[in-house]
């Protein structure tokens, strides 16, 4: 039988979940949805992803494929999909491809948003959405900062340790900051590809700039150091996003 190439587009809560890659012991996205296509075509298929978030990161867009030789239509997989996996993950869109796509090395840019509420009160409704900093921020220092990253630059300084990353050149088409009511400001990044914790790392800077622990020099001195020692704390998992995934 000859083998389909299925791309699925899905949603998820990462709240519960030990991020992306299947473990053996803990709950994984992988490992949840591979086990529902198991259920559903009666095969065993890895399922690749465009990127592996992170444990508590969460997707809006996130793309993903298989291969499988069941002739379930990619309308009933989708169906059965969503009916067995929890209500914090939902299949989007599920449709044939061409059998060369590949969610990860096909993939033209990635876009994440990281959420931070800034103002006195946190917001319970929030908690698992973003991350709660009470103290004041300078934004227009904060989205300098951020104007900083566009282009195409060696980003090693925003890269944790344990990196399979070689090469630490990216490029960023967005980096912007937006402010809305409420004390929410909305971090928005699109690049090429990222690094290991590189968003978490980038906002972790920037509100230490914001918090006037690091100044704008600092800032701009320290990225162009590309020593990870130098920059800024890593911010929580919670308030990431992935948003969209490009192609073609």
């Amino acid at each position: 039988m000859v083998e389909k190439n299925i791309r699925l587009i899905l949603a998820y809560d990462g709240s519960r979940y030990f991020g992306w890659q299947r473990q053996r012991q803990e709950p994984t996205l992988q490992g949840v949805l591979e086990q529902a296509i198991h259920r559903v075509t009666g095969r065993v298929s890895p399922l690749i992803a465009s990127g592996r978030t992170d444990a508590g990161v969460h997707a809006l867009h996130q793309v993903c494929h298989f291969k499988t030789p069941s002739e379930i239509s990619p309308a009933a997989l989708r169906k059965g999909l969503n009916a067995l996996t929890p209500g914090d993950i939902h299949v989007k869109e599920a449709e044939y491809v061409p059998a060369d796509f590949h969610a990860r090395f096909s993939a033209r840019s990635k876009t994440y948003e990281y959420t931070v509420l800034n103002r006195p009160d946190p917001d319970v409704f929030l908690r698992a959405y973003s991350w709660h900093v009470s103290r004041d921020l300078d934004f227009d220092v904060m989205k300098a900062c951020m104007a900083q990253l566009r282009g195409k630059h060696d980003f090693a300084s925003f890269r944790s340790s344990g990196s399979g990353n070689l090469n630490p050149v990216r490029e960023m088409m967005r980096s912007e900051l937006h402010r809305s009511g409420e004390g929410r400001l909305r971090f928005v990044v699109e690049a090429n590809g990222f690094l290991r914790h590189m968003v978490r790392n980038i906002v972790g800077t920037v509100i230490e700039v914001g918090r006037g622990k690091l100044t704008y020099d600092d800032f701009v001195e320290l990225f162009r150091a590309r020593d990870r020692r130098l920059a800024g704390i890593k911010a929580p998992a919670r308030g990431l996003c992935l948003t969209m995934v490009k192609y073609g």
